[in-house]
């Protein structure tokens, strides 16, 4: 059976986006997968380069909230900040959540070089976590 995954996160710019990108890759038809914001920032042009430079395309990616997806019943919700987390609303008892935080590499101050690195060091997290959720949950 398809599972549908929810990624939540406070924007839904960066880090949601890119696990959006991650799980629909590795997950293939085994899920459907979607990502919202507790507020809507729209998609971190970063974030989108990041992605590509790993060959995952999210440009025509949108961002959502939470209230865009209220007619799906998700078997998962996973935050990927301490924000989201801690808004996360109510779920039916049979939806899983699961909360791993990354920083937010849209706040990081540096360099462009710096910066760069620190999309690339997030998105490295961020896919790690989404190819073992996929192999240890769907």
């Amino acid at each position: 059976m398809v599972k549908s995954v929810l990624v939540m996160c406070t924007g839904n710019s960066c880090r949601s986006q890119m696990a959006e990108g991650y799980l629909r890759h590795f997950a293939g038809n085994k899920a459907r997968v979607f990502s919202a914001g507790v507020e809507q920032h729209g998609l971190n042009p970063m974030a989108v380069w990041a992605m590509q430079d790993d060959g995952i395309d999210i440009s025509f990616h949108t961002s959502n909230l939470l209230d865009d997806y209220t007619d799906i019943d998700f078997d998962f919700v996973i935050t990927v900040c301490d924000h989201a987390q801690e808004k996360c609303p109510y779920f039916p008892f049979h939806t899983k959540r699961i909360h791993q935080s990354f920083n937010d590499p849209s706040k990081f101050i540096g360099s462009p070089d710096e910066i760069n690195r620190e999309f690339k060091r997030v998105r490295d997290l961020i896919k790690a976590f989404c190819k073992a959720f996929v192999d240890e949950k769907l």
